[in-house]
C-alpha cells in the first residue's frame, strides 16, 4: 500500500519507461516512413477511435473492485479479531489464563500463516516482470525476508508447530486448533454454552474470511477479460500514429510551418499511447491485491496492528513495534 498522498509522476515514468521506449518506436516509424512518401499509410482516425472507446471500457473493468474487496475482507478480520479477544478474555481469563494466552498465541500463527499463504506466488500475477520486480527494490516484502516455520516458533510449542507444518493449508489447520482447543474448554465446564456459542461464531467468521481471501488470492481476473483487453490494446496501441498522421499533416496548411507539423504527430500518439498503456498496467497492479506489489493490502502491517491490539487487552507491556512504511510503501 501507498501511504504517501499521491505516486510522483518521476515514479511513473520510471516505472514504464520499458513501454515509452517501445511507444516511442512505434510512433516513429510510420511517422518516418509517410515523410518519406509512403502517404498510403495513413488511415482514417474515427474507426481508432472506437476503439479506444471500447478498450478504455474494458480496461476499467480491471481497476480496483478486487483490490477494495480484499481490503474490505481485512477490515473484517481486524474487526472480528479484537472481537475475539475481549470475548475470549472475559470469558476464560479468570478461569484457565494458560488457555487464553494459548489462543491469543493461536490466533497470531493463524495470521502468519495466512498472510504467507497469501503472498505465495501465481502464475498469473505479476510480480515476477521487470517492471514490478524493479519497483520492489523499494521496499520490503516481509514474507520474503523470513520463513514461515521462524515465525510460527515465536507463537507454537515445538510439536504444535511441526503438526501444523507437517499439513497443506496451515491456516485451516490452526484454525481447527482452536476449535479443538475451545471445544476442551466448553467439555471441562470452563465456558458455558452462551460463550462457547459467541466464541466459536468468531472462529466460523475467520473462517469464511480465510475462504473470502482465498478466492481472491487463487482465481485470477478473468482471463476472457484479461486478454481480450490485451489484444484490444495492443492493436489500438499499433493504429493510433497511423491515424493521426494526415490530420498533424495538414494542420499546418497554409502557414509557415506547412510541412513539419507532421512530426507533432511524435509526441501525441505517445502521449495517448501511454496513457492507455499506463492505466491498463494501474489495473493489472491492482486486480491481485496480495502478491507484494505497492498497491497490495498491507495484510503484514494489518496482522500486525491485530496482534498489538490483543496483546495490549491481555496488559502484556512488551508490545512488538508497529510495521512502518519504507519508501511510502507498506505491506
Amino acid at each position: 500500500m501507498h501511504s504517501g498522498k499521491r505516486f510522483g509522476a518521476r515514479e511513473f515514468i520510471i516505472w514504464t519507461r520499458r513501454s515509452i521506449y517501445a511507444l516511442i518506436v512505434l510512433s516513429v516509424i510510420p511517422t518516418v516512413l509517410y515523410f518519406l512518401g509512403w502517404k498510403f499509410l495513413s488511415v482514417p482516425w474515427q474507426p481508432i477511435a472506437i476503439m479506444g472507446t471500447a478498450v478504455a471500457f474494458i480496461v476499467g473493468f480491471k481497476n480496483y473492485s478486487r483490490l477494495w474487496e480484499a481490503r474490505q475482507i481485512y477490515g473484517a478480520i481486524i474487526n472480528d479479531s479484537r472481537s475475539f479477544g475481549y470475548i475470549l478474555r472475559d470469558a476464560l481469563l479468570s478461569k484457565d489464563s494458560v488457555k487464553v494466552k494459548e489462543m491469543f498465541l493461536r490466533h497470531y500463527a493463524w495470521l502468519t500463516a495466512l498472510r504467507f499463504q497469501l503472498r505465495e506466488p501465481r502464475a498469473w500475477e505479476n510480480m515476477g516482470t521487470d517492471q514490478f520486480d524493479e519497483y520492489a527494490k523499494k521496499y520490503d516484502i516481509p514474507e520474503r525476508l523470513s520463513r514461515l516455520d521462524e515465525e510460527l516458533k515465536k507463537y507454537l510449542s515445538e510439536p504444535e508447530l511441526q503438526y501444523i507444518l507437517s499439513k497443506k493449508n496451515r491456516a485451516t489447520q490452526l484454525m481447527a486448533s482452536q476449535s479443538k482447543a475451545l471445544s476442551e474448554a466448553y467439555e471441562k465446564g470452563t465456558v458455558n454454552d452462551f460463550q462457547w456459542t459467541q466464541i466459536n461464531q468468531q472462529l466460523v467468521k475467520f473462517t469464511d474470511n480465510q475462504g473470502k481471501a482465498e478466492r481472491i488470492k487463487n482465481f485470477p481476473y478473468p482471463r476472457n477479460f484479461s486478454s481480450i483487453t490485451t489484444y484490444l490494446l495492443l492493436l489500438f496501441i499499433v493504429f493510433v500514429p497511423f491515424g493521426l498522421l494526415k490530420e498533424f499533416d495538414k494542420l499546418g496548411d497554409g502557414t509557415m510551418v506547412e510541412g513539419w507539423t507532421l512530426w507533432f504527430n511524435i509526441p501525441f500518439s505517445l502521449l495517448v499511447t501511454w496513457c492507455f498503456h499506463t492505466l491498463d498496467s494501474v489495473g493489472e497492479a491492482s486486480v491481485n491485491p496480495f502478491e507484494g506489489s505497492p498497491n497490495d493490502v498491507p495484510i503484514t502491517q494489518i496482522s500486525r496492528t491485530i496482534e498489538i491490539d490483543m496483546r495490549d487487552m491481555l496488559d502484556e507491556s512488551d508490545l512488538p513495534p508497529a510495521i512502518a512504511p519504507k519508501n511510502n510503501i507498506v505491506l
